[in-house]
């Protein structure tokens, strides 16, 4: 029994001695983290020192790693919702372009476009009353994009060029031109930032005095400072026929215009004299005149290269055929005669 004793004594004091080397260990462990940590500390303090030696002058720079997002995984009805507060289509353009999420397909959605295109089609259809819906150009897959139709509802019909010192805006609205002084002899408007290439475009006029009104190639603003400027005196011809590109297509009308006074029309291919430039149809088919009060209609479809003219909802008849390529509207207007234009729904079959 003393034996035992005795052996249960010697196990004891061999954990005890374990115990304490163990202890030991970790403290001399610890006593070497602390000895880094107050290395650390020393040179932290030393360098801070150095900095606060320099002053304000100098800050060091600071990298920042933005996050990646999945956008993927969030509803797409929110983006919508956020994106529809961007207004405008140049800014939803931008926004397409900053990420493949926003831009490209949805390939989860049955719709043909992406988002941002959702987005400019709710916005049209919320901000466009049925009759300018009527007006826009309809989508169609890789030819028409939301964008495209947006951009256009965006944008009313201004006459942004004047050509000529007889003619001017009043209270700033470029909506509609007066006629001056006819000292100048005729001067034109155009609206040059509205160039119309493909589908139907319709336009109407409301009219002070018998002016002319039609369409024409689109010009660099330089083009109408000349002295004189008309897009049938043939003079000009060859300036004109200068900046033709590739836009104008293969047609060779490349100004059409509508006489309000006897109904008559005149075209211009840029070639010739004056008696070969011109070209008078005095018998088209639905010709009348029109006055003072009455709304002009000009209906140009480019995909049948016609241009049609409407007299107060009423349909007169085409007045030229064979057009291609880009064109703008313009007027010609004398003293005391003017122009308003506005964008109008397309007409149907019936009118």
């Amino acid at each position: 029994m003393a034996d035992d004793g005795n052996s249960m004594k010697r196990l004891k004091t061999s954990e005890d001695d374990r115990i304490i080397a163990e202890l030991r260990r970790r403290n001399a462990e610890l006593e070497s983290e602390n000895e880094q940590l107050r290395s650390d500390v020393a040179r932290l303090s030393s360098e801070n020192e150095q900095l606060s030696g320099l002053g304000n002058n100098e800050v060091l720079p600071v990298v920042i790693v933005p996050p990646t997002v999945d956008l993927s995984r969030i509803d797409t009805s929110i983006f919508t919702q956020i994106s529809s507060f961007v207004g405008t289509a140049r800014e939803l353009l931008n926004l397409a372009l900053t990420c493949k999420s926003f831009g490209w397909r949805q390939t989860t959605s049955t719709l043909n476009w992406s988002l941002v295109e959702e987005v400019a089609r709710r916005e049209v259809c919320s901000r466009a009353t049925g009759a300018e819906m009527g007006s826009l150009p309809r989508y169609v897959s890789g030819t028409t994009t939301w964008l495209s139709i947006l951009h256009r509802f965006d944008h009313p019909l201004l006459f942004d060029v004047l050509a000529g010192d007889g003619i001017e805006h009043r209270n700033g609205d470029e909506s509609r031109v007066y006629g001056t002084n006819y000292d100048y002899g005729l001067s034109t408007a155009v609206t040059s930032s509205y160039i119309m290439t493909t589908g139907s475009h319709f336009a109407e006029f409301e009219i002070t005095g018998t002016p002319f009104i039609g369409v024409a190639r689109p010009m660099p603003r330089l083009i109408f400072d000349r002295e004189g400027f008309n897009f049938f005196i043939s003079d000009h011809f060859d300036t004109l026929l200068a900046e033709r590109t590739d836009e104008w297509g293969d047609g060779n009308v490349h100004a059409c215009q509508y006489f309000c006074r006897h109904g008559g029309t005149i075209c211009t291919g840029f070639q010739g004299e004056l008696t070969d430039g011109y070209h008078w149809d005095r018998g088209w088919e639905g010709m009348e005149s029109c006055r003072t009060g009455d709304t002009i209609g000009m209906l140009l479809n480019l995909d049948e290269g016609t241009l049609t003219v409407y007299k107060n909802n009423r349909r007169l008849g085409v007045i030229k055929d064979g057009l291609s390529g880009s064109y703008c509207w313009y007027v010609r207007v004398g003293e005391g005669e003017a122009v308003a234009i506005k964008r109008g729904a397309l007409p149907n079959a019936e009118n």
